[in-house]
């Protein structure tokens, strides 16, 4: 049983998100400190998400060879599921917010 989600892509996002914010605030050196700190602190929860689904997929391992408590990988399993979910609902507000400003006229 394989749970853990491959965050390369969303990671890659972040990255290119901050190279976005550079670019708009002009040059690669004008990022504001706020953009850094949000493209920072969205790679860390990314990471934390990641390091969650690799737990659930451990305990899973463990419980499918006999050695694991199924009441801790059920545990593990919800709090993936649950920061996924967490994870998706921010991601499509990130990118309704972009689509709306992306309409505004100038």
């Amino acid at each position: 049983m394989n749970l853990r989600i491959d965050n390369t892509q969303a990671l890659s996002e972040v990255g290119r998100i901050d190279r976005m914010d550079r670019t708009i605030q002009g040059g690669e050196g004008g990022a504001p400190a706020q953009a850094s700190e949000f493209t920072s602190a969205l790679g860390k929860a990314i990471g934390e998400i990641d390091k969650m689904q690799v737990a659930a997929d451990t305990q899973a391992d463990s419980v499918a060879r006999g050695a694991g408590n199924i009441h801790e990988m059920a545990l593990a399993l919800e709090k993936a599921d649950v920061a996924m979910r967490l994870a998706m609902r921010v991601r499509n507000k990130l990118v309704d917010s972009y689509n709306e400003i992306m309409k505004m006229g100038i």
